[in-house]
C-alpha cells in the first residue's frame, strides 16, 4: 500500500503562517500549493507548500479560535537533501525570511550541512548529501 509514489504530508502549527509562508516560499523556494485563510469557524487556517508536482508537501496550520503553540525540540528536524553544499546566498534569504542558524544537536547535520530555525522554531536541515 505504501510505496515509493505515496504521498507524504507533514503537518505542524504556526503562531504566524504569512511569517512561514515567507520563510519556506521567499527563504527557501518552495511551491505555495494551496491555502485556506479567511477564517472558517471549525477549521484551521493553513498554507501548503512543497515543489510542485511533487511526492509530499509541508502544511502549517493555524486555529485562531484554539491556536496550538509550536513545541518544537532540537530534533525535530526537516531534512532538504541537496545533493552538495548549501549555497550562502540561500543560508543568507532564510535568515532574511526570519530563520536563524544553529548549531546542530546532532554534529551530523553540522559536518554535512547548515541547520536553520524557522519563524516557529522548528530546525531546517539543508543537507550537502543525496538521499539513497
Amino acid at each position: 500500500m505504501i510505496d515509493a509514489h505515496t504521498h507524504v504530508r507533514v503537518a505542524r502549527p504556526s503562531r504566524d503562517l504569512a511569517a512561514a509562508e515567507r520563510f519556506y516560499v521567499d527563504g527557501l523556494g518552495l511551491d505555495v500549493l494551496w491555502r485556506t485563510s479567511g477564517h472558517v469557524a471549525g477549521e484551521h487556517d493553513l498554507v501548503m507548500v512543497g515543489p510542485a508536482g511533487g511526492g509530499w508537501h509541508f502544511e502549517l496550520t493555524r486555529d485562531p479560535e484554539n491556536p496550538v503553540e509550536p513545541s518544537p525540540t532540537v530534533d525535530d528536524l526537516f531534512v532538504v537533501y541537496l545533493g552538495q553544499e548549501p549555497d550562502a546566498a540561500l543560508v543568507r534569504r532564510l535568515v532574511a525570511y526570519g530563520g536563524e542558524q544553529v548549531p546542530s544537536n546532532n554534529p551530523y547535520w553540522d559536518e554535512y550541512g547548515v541547520t536553520l530555525t524557522d519563524p516557529d522554531g522548528y530546525r531546517l536541515v539543508l543537507c550537502s548529501r543525496t538521499w539513497g
